[in-house]
């Protein structure tokens, strides 16, 4: 029997972590080897397991691919921060953003989740999809029952081609995201406000 109790304050509180990622303490090679384990266990799309995983620890990478990264998150961030409204959520989550743009090659490790296959339409990709995304949310709630935090990012992205020449990624290989993983500082994380599910669930149709 699984201990619903641990498994909801899991679920419930696995954050985007990005000012609480400890920057100054290694991520060991095998606790990433055994939280991939578990994510591979995820279901995937017509039982294709086409993912494919890329870790990232070179200083010199991780700078490299940082600042692709800050190419497109700087100018969104700016803009998004200015227009959000002083001492709300949006505002903290925008500068907590931020901090992780200017910060983020020093984070321990870059995990780059990929798809070995190549989409020609948005179907196709949604499908995709399928695979990749519960692996990727399973990693990361395998990082969080090990004291450890992440956050999914997709800015890098705009230079996918040159970050797959850097890193030898093949032609046809899809990157997904890029997952920034360290420990983290303090272990005690809240679930999120949302809105409650009476308000956005629908029986039966919309």
């Amino acid at each position: 029997m699984i201990d619903r109790h641990n498994a909801d304050l899991l679920l419930s509180t696995t954050r985007s972590v990005r000012k609480r990622l400890d920057f100054d303490r290694p991520v060991e090679r095998e606790v990433l080897l055994e939280c991939l384990r578990l994510a591979v266990q995820a279901p995937t799309a017509s039982n294709r397991q086409t993912w494919r995983w890329v870790i990232v620890t070179d200083d010199d990478l991780k700078l490299k691919i940082a600042d692709f990264y800050r190419e497109a998150a700087l100018p969104y961030l700016r803009e998004s921060g200015e227009n959000a409204s002083e001492g709300g959520q949006d505002k903290r989550v925008f500068d907590s953003a931020m901090y992780l743009a200017e910060n983020l090659e020093k984070a321990p490790a870059f995990v780059i989740p990929c798809l070995e296959e190549e989409f020609a339409d948005r179907g196709a990709a949604i499908v995709g999809m399928g695979s990749i995304a519960q692996a990727g949310w399973s990693f990361q709630l395998a990082l969080r029952a090990r004291g450890l935090g992440s956050t999914w990012t997709t800015l890098h992205l705009h230079r996918a081609k040159e970050t797959a020449e850097l890193l030898g990624i093949p032609a046809g290989v899809t990157q997904v995201s890029l997952i920034p993983v360290a420990y983290t500082k303090g272990l005690e994380f809240k679930p999120a406000k949302r809105p409650p599910v009476e308000e956005i669930t629908h029986w039966n149709g919309w």
